[in-house]
């Protein structure tokens, strides 16, 4: 029987669509251009749960994309082919202790922002309000339980 009729717990749900998440480095981030989505890839600079960071450089379209309307979807696809979207609404993290955290955890950043006072720095908590997993092929979406720590 395909999975997507398969009874699947709300454990095994958000087990699968967790190490969907792990498995795939680079998810798609979607938002608005007025009336037009654009989508791209990130990089996700901490990830807890199903609450995604993303860094970003204030220059670039999706600073002004996200401030206009911060409603954004983010989807992960892994080799298999299995997928996990996550809704969610981004806001900006001002947090000087998690900054520094994601800071010292990121070489990159380092690397090509040399401090974490460099003024085009910004990072993205992206908080999901829905999450859905989808198994290769089987044409139907999961909903994933969101725990309190989502």
């Amino acid at each position: 029987m395909p999975e997507s009729q398969q009874s699947i717990t709300p454990v095994e749900l958000r087990e699968k669509a967790l190490r969907v998440m792990s498995d795939s480095r680079f998810p798609q981030l979607a938002s608005m251009d007025g009336d037009q989505p654009r989508l791209r890839p990130v990089s996700p600079v901490k990830t807890d749960g199903f609450v995604v960071y993303v860094a970003n450089l204030r220059s670039y379209n999706k600073t002004g994309e996200i401030e206009s309307n911060p409603k954004v979807e983010l989807c992960y696809l892994d080799e298999g082919h299995d997928q996990v979207r996550i809704t969610g609404i981004a806001d900006v993290v001002t947090d000087t202790g998690l900054l520094q955290e994601i800071w010292d955890e990121n070489p990159l950043l380092r690397k090509y922002l040399g401090t974490i006072d460099n003024p085009e720095l910004i990072v993205y908590q992206i908080r999901p309000v829905r999450v859905r997993y989808m198994k290769e092929w089987a044409l139907a979406y999961h909903e994933v339980p969101l725990a309190a720590s989502d």
